[in-house]
C-alpha cells in the first residue's frame, strides 16, 4: 500500500492524537484538546503520513527563536514564533503496525526540508536515549541531557543546523 506525506488538516486531529497515544506513555502524550490548541496556533507545522485513507504517522512542533526546546513550549501555544529560526519537534509517531518501513524517517526528512525551505536555521527536538542514533542518522547532533521534566522522563537535546549557503 502506498504511503504519502501531506500537511495535516483539522479533521486529522483525532487520528493524530490516537497515533500519539500509541507512541508515548500517558504522562507524555498530548491530548486532543492540546492538539486542537496547537493546530489552531501553528497548523503549518503539522504533517501526517497517510496510507489507504488512514493516518499512520504524524510529526508536529512549533517554531521558536532558540536552538533549545523548553517544556513551556508544549503547554503555551503563544510562545510559537512563526518568524523564529528553529522548527521544533514535539512528537514523531508511527502506528506500531506501520513501523520499520521508513515512515518516521520520511516524516522527519519532510519536516526538515520544509523548515529549511521556510528559511529556518535548523530543527531542535528532545528524545529518549534509545532514539539518539535514529536522529543522528538524520543529521542531528546530540547536545546532551535536556533541561526537561516532561512526563518525568529523561530527555536528550538533538539539534540539526543547516550549513550556511555560499554566495
Amino acid at each position: 500500500m502506498n504511503m504519502y506525506i501531506r500537511p495535516a488538516r483539522a479533521e486529522d486531529i483525532p487520528a493524530i492524537a490516537a497515533v500519539e497515544a500509541l507512541g508515548f506513555p500517558a504522562a507524555e502524550a498530548a491530548t486532543v484538546p492540546s492538539f486542537v490548541a496547537r493546530f489552531a496556533a501553528f497548523p503549518e507545522c503539522f504533517f501526517v503520513a497517510e496510507a489507504g485513507g488512514m493516518v499512520v504517522g504524524q510529526v508536529n512542533g512549533c517554531v521558536t527563536t532558540s536552538p533549545v526546546l523548553p517544556d513551556a513550549l508544549y503547554h503555551d501555544t503563544s510562545l510559537h514564533n512563526a518568524q523564529g529560526a528553529y522548527q521544533t519537534v514535539f512528537g514523531l509517531v508511527v502506528l506500531p503496525q506501520w513501523q520499520g518501513r521508513g515512515i518516521a524517517s520520511a516524516l522527519m526528512r519532510h519536516l526538515i526540508a520544509t523548515a529549511q525551505g521556510r528559511g529556518k536555521r535548523g530543527v531542535v527536538l528532545t528524545c529518549k536515549a534509545k532514539l539518539i542514533l535514529f536522529y543522528e542518522a538524520l543529521g542531528f547532533v546530540h547536545k546532551g541531557i535536556a533541561d526537561s521534566c516532561h512526563g518525568a522522563a529523561q530527555w536528550h537535546t538533538m539539534l540539526l543546523e543547516y550549513a550556511a549557503k555560499r554566495a
